[in-house]
Order: C-alpha cells, then structure tokens, then sequence
C-alpha cells in the first residue's frame, strides 16, 4: 500500500497546527477576530482531513458507497456548528448554515465543479449518471414543499401558522422516511458497472489507520465548531457583516471544504460520476436528512428550528432547486451552465451582506 505523499504529510502537520492554535485562541481570550479566522481556516481544514480519510475509505467500494460516506462526514462540521448555534441561541446562524449549506452545494460548487469537469471534457460537455441528479432535486423539491407551504401559513396568518412546530416535526419525520427509502437502492446501485469507465484506485491507508483518522478529525470538528460559534457574534459586530452573510457564507463554505475540494479534484481528474456524487449526495442528505435530524433534535435544545424560514431564503431555495434540476437533470452540462450557476450564489451571497 502507497505512503502518503509529503504534500499530504505537510497538509495534516499544517491543519493539526492549526487546530491547536485555534484552541490557544480561544482559551487564550484572543481578540475575537483572530479567535473567528482561525477557528474558520481550522474547520475548513478538519473537512479536507474527513475527505481524505473518506475517500480512501471510499476507495474500497463504488461512486454511490463513496459519494455519500463523502457527505455524510463532510457534514459533520454544519451539524455541529448547528447544533451549538441553536444551544446559544443564535437561530438565524443555525438556518442561513443549513441553507447556505444546500445552496453553497447546489450552486457554487456544483457550478465549479461542472465547469472544471467541461473544460476536461474533450467536447466542452460534462456528461454523469441521470439518475442522482434527478434524485436530487426531488428530494430537495420535497424539503422546499414543506418550507414554501409553512412560509405561505405564516404570511398569509393561515391558522395553521399558529403550529409551526407541529408542522415542522411532521414534516421532518416525512422527509426522514423518504430519504431512508430512497438512500438504501441507490447505495445498491454499486452494484453496478461505473459509467465512463472510471476505475477504482487503490487505498494508500490501511482501514484501521483510516477509521483512526476519521475519529479524530470528527472530534476535532466538534471542538472547533464550539470554538467558531463562540467567536461568531463578536466577530462580525466587529467586521460589521449580517448574521446572515456569515452562516450562509462564511459556515457554508468552510464547512463544505470537503465537497469543494473533493468534488473538483475528481472533475478535473475525469471522474465526472464520482465528482457529481460527492457535491449532490451533499445536497440530498443536508436537505432530506441533516436540516429535519437537527428540526427533531432542537427540541431538546434552547432554540427551537424549524422549517419556516425568511422569505427570502424561502424563494432562494425554491428556485434553487428548479435551477439545479434544469441544469444537471439530464446528465450533461456544459462550462456556461456552471458559471450559470455560481453566478446565482454570488447574487444571493451579495444580499446577504445588506440583511
């Protein structure tokens, strides 16, 4: 089995340096800027580790098997961060992470990735399985039903919005048994030849070395989260940016480093099945699985979240979702349909800045 390269012995010596001192920081009392960006750069690092140590786990198995290991521990840090945001209280950062998060996914790094996986394509287009793109955006399209449905009650003053919570719940333990039936055939679907030929490459990392490193960068990631959370709110007073800017933003895309750098070292290598996998199994999973876990969840914790959102961020999910199923629906994209999409996440990071 192949050592680890010194590029990635430095990488893991630089993060796990990092960690520390973001540890100092906040045991220090550091100014809380200092304490906020290395707390942000130790927990984008922390996902990179995860999505090393997946995907040499992954190795072991096929696209579908690795693609949602990739996400499922990718999204350690939202849920996290999720998690500590709503035990202080801080619910617009809870809400604009688990959005930013499936937009960050669905739009900047998809785009990226589709354009990267373009340009390596020898006729300009990016081709991939139909089947979990189009998955995807159902999944997603039945999250963004209940979210639209609940924003509609609430302004319109429906009678229902008097139980948003009840509604919530219900809807979450919906969204929970329809991703439970969907996740278990597609991960069967491994079974089958990959398309494109791509070939499994070889693990570097024995299994008990990989699950050891999976462990301690998961909690590692619990730690720093606690940490970001903590240096959050004075941060931004100081910086002057919106709770808004900075969950849907700034925790969207230091939490989902592992899907931007997953995701586009696979389209620039050709592995266009492989690459989608990693980003949409990201989408599906904070969308039908992650946000109603946390809704569950957060009644046992000081704030309760639920699917009713601003509208804003209500209409910017349900064209999202209408936007990632005309792109990627028919398993080809080409570059201009990736910028297409990034465009749509810097308009929406944009109008976050003036929340």
């Amino acid at each position: 089995m192949r050592a680890l390269s010194s590029t990635e012995r430095l990488a893991l010596g630089a993060i796990t340096s990092l960690t520390i001192l973001a540890g100092v920081a906040r045991y220090g009392e550091w100014a809380a800027v200092p304490r906020f960006a290395l707390a942000t750069v130790s927990l984008a690092g922390l996902a990179w580790v995860v999505s090393f140590a997946t995907e040499q786990l992954g190795e072991r198995f096929g696209p579908a098997v690795t693609g949602l290991l990739q996400s499922t521990l990718g999204n350690l840090p939202e849920l996290f961060v999720v998690i500590f945001a709503l035990q202080k209280g801080q619910l617009v950062v809870a809400q604009t992470a688990l959005v930013g998060s499936i937009l960050a996914n669905a739009m900047l790094v998809l785009g990226l990735v589709i354009v990267v996986g373009a340009r390596r394509a020898p006729d300009g287009v990016m081709r991939f399985s139909k089947r979990l793109p189009r998955d995807t955006a159902t999944l997603l399209l039945l999250a963004v039903f209940i979210i639209v449905l609940l924003a509609l009650a609430v302004g319109s003053h429906d009678p229902a919005s008097h139980h948003v919570k009840a509604i919530s719940a219900v809807g979450a333990v919906c969204l929970l048994v329809v991703y439970g039936t969907w996740v278990v055939p597609y991960l069967r679907s491994d079974d089958a030849p990959a398309s494109g030929g791509e070939e499994r490459a070889r693990p570097r990392l024995s299994l008990a070395a990989t699950l050891w490193l999976l462990g301690i960068a998961g909690a590692a990631a619990a730690f720093v989260s606690d940490w970001f959370i903590s240096a959050l709110q004075p941060a931004i007073d100081q910086l002057g940016l919106s709770q808004a800017f900075a969950g849907l933003v700034i925790v969207a895309i230091a939490g989902n480093a592992v899907e931007n750098t997953a995701g586009l070292v696979l389209a620039w290598k050709g592995k266009s099945d492989l690459a989608i996998s990693v980003v949409k199994n990201s989408v599906a999973q904070i969308a039908a699985f992650l946000f109603p876990l946390l809704v569950l969840v957060s009644f046992a914790l000081a704030t309760t979240l639920t699917f009713s959102l601003a509208p804003v961020y209500t209409g910017a999910l349900a064209l999202g979702a209408l936007a990632l199923w005309q792109v990627s629906g028919d398993g080809e994209a080409a570059e201009f349909e990736g910028w297409a999409l990034v465009s749509l996440y810097v308009v929406l990071g944009t109008l976050t800045l003036y929340e």
